[in-house]
């Protein structure tokens, strides 16, 4: 027999989530409902890549309240509002977007893409990427450099015990 339980709904209530492209980033930001109102708001913007307009974007997060950022990696394009956004102090989380494209009614376009990962994003069905850690960036970074002063060593040829003529 099913019972009811005392568990609340695992929303986040302000949550956002940019469609980073090359040129432009299209922001979904959702809200709780207003007083009196039932139903969730959405608003939909889009901002140039520059780090002006990124900067305007962050700030209307923070004023806003958003208690959580959620952005797919694809290229290196979330790179820069990834930063600029904790820079800000709103704690990005990337996702990876291969976990991303297979969730079911993924739409195509920026727009609604971004407002399907806001979506999703709200209900938590989304994992962080490893990144999103700031302490597992700095050892990823750690292992790079070592590797990078790994490498950067001479090479020399094994030492054979056969003369270079042959036998």
């Amino acid at each position: 027999m099913f019972t009811q339980t005392e568990d609340d709904e695992q929303i986040i209530e302000r949550v956002a989530a940019p469609d980073i492209g090359k040129a432009e980033v299209v922001c979904c930001v959702r809200l709780p409902a207003p007083p009196g109102g039932k139903r969730r708001v959405q608003e939909v913007t889009t901002h140039s890549t520059m780090t002006r307009s990124l900067t305007e974007l962050a700030n209307l997060l923070v004023e806003l309240g958003v208690e959580r950022v959620v952005m797919a990696a694809t290229s290196d394009y979330w790179r820069p509002p990834f930063y600029l956004l904790e820079a800000h102090v709103l704690e990005p989380r990337l996702v990876n977007a291969k976990d991303v494209a297979h969730l079911p009614g993924r739409p195509k376009t920026d727009v609604l893409n971004a407002a399907w990962l806001c979506k999703v994003a709200e209900r938590q069905m989304l994992r962080p990427s490893l990144w999103s850690a700031r302490g597992a960036r700095r050892r990823t970074g750690w292992r790079r450099s070592s590797k990078t002063r790994a490498s950067s060593r001479r090479w020399s040829p094994p030492i054979s015990s056969v003369p270079p003529g042959g036998r």
